[in-house]
């Protein structure tokens, strides 16, 4: 029998522009399931980490649910070592050449020729494919969903799904104001966990994140938003779409009406009280925040000194006015 390709949304996005935020809100659609980012890598010990819904892991009835279907398909699975990065099992030449952002074409020709004369590369890869497209499948099946939002955000990931034949996917580049990336780059305790110091780093009671200078966030928000960029540009048009940060916290009713027209499904089934909707999400702290008030964060507003902008600025150059930034 063949399958129908499994359809999945890709939230492409700098670190720290509100990919989980949006998630939540798309995957409190009843077409939808989102559990955060399907890469689902540096997560802690099943039973020392804590699902969206509050419990263990290794205890969510969810996650025994996915791992069941996952077993079904022929894979050994458990969400706290799910084996879906494209890094998994990656020799260091192939990390060497997998490290590099993705490019322009002629660029990710020479990579991928170079990744080619890896023997476990070319045994992983198809195997690697698989396993995501299975991984999506079964998050669907058991949340009795169609679509499933991957909010994964780094680019070298999608290119290799996108090569994915079991997969159809569809592509929302999230941009955010790169001044409030690079404060929580900054101080990523305060500025990207959850608000409750106890369910920091997963439930650990601490930001496992360390705080970086302005210049690593602002270097790593225009870096990674080029490299979305390179990613959309070898996709049809129809596929993709751009929103911001902005846009979802001061317009969300409009914003995300928007999102699921692209998506195909009815945006009148939305729900703006995402959290009540139940979640088995993993990843940014904010996914055990009680609170469903969408406020946009512009706290950098008052946090970051001249200095600091300066700095910013030196780096971003003129990507910052690219992006729609004007102040």
């Amino acid at each position: 029998m063949t399958h129908k390709k499994q359809k999945l949304v890709y939230l492409a996005a700098a670190s720290h522009s509100g990919s989980t935020m949006t998630a939540m809100l798309l995957g409190a659609h009843p077409d939808l399931c989102s559990v955060g980012e399907l890469k689902a890598i540096n997560l802690d010990d099943k039973n020392s980490y804590l699902c969206s819904c509050r419990k263990l892991v290794g205890e969510c009835k969810f996650w025994e649910g996915v791992a069941q279907k996952m077993a079904d398909k022929g894979h050994d699975f458990c969400i706290s070592d799910a084996k879906t990065d494209i890094r998994t099992g990656a020799t260091p030449y192939m990390l060497r050449l997998l490290r590099p952002l993705v490019r322009a074409p002629l660029m990710e020709l020479i990579r991928d020729s170079l990744l080619t004369f890896s023997p476990v590369w070319r045994k992983q890869l198809p195997l690697l494919k698989k396993r995501n497209a299975d991984y999506a499948r079964s998050i669907a099946e058991q949340a009795n969903v169609d679509i499933v939002v991957d909010s994964s955000k780094i680019g070298i990931r999608l290119k290799y799904l996108l090569k994915t034949p079991e997969l159809d996917i569809k592509v929302i580049w999230i941009v955010r104001d790169g001044r409030g990336v690079s404060q929580a780059y900054k101080n990523p305790s305060e500025f990207a966990d959850a608000k409750n110091p106890k369910l920091r780093g997963g439930g650990a009671g601490k930001t496992k994140e360390q705080g970086r200078g302005i210049e690593v966030g602002a270097n790593e928000w225009v870096r990674c938003n080029q490299e979305t960029e390179a990613v959309l540009a070898t996709m049809p048009k129809e596929n993709w779409a751009q929103v911001h940060y902005e846009d979802i916290c001061n317009n969300t009713e409009k914003t995300l009406d928007t999102l699921f027209e692209f998506i195909g499904v009815d945006p009148s089934k939305k729900r703006l009280d995402f959290k009540t909707v139940e979640h088995h999400v993993v990843g940014n702290g904010m996914r055990l925040d009680d609170s469903e008030e969408i406020i946009l964060d512009e706290r950098w507003k008052d946090q970051l000194s001249e200095n600091e902008l300066a700095k910013y600025f030196q780096v971003t150059g003129d990507y910052h006015q690219k992006m729609d930034y004007t102040e």
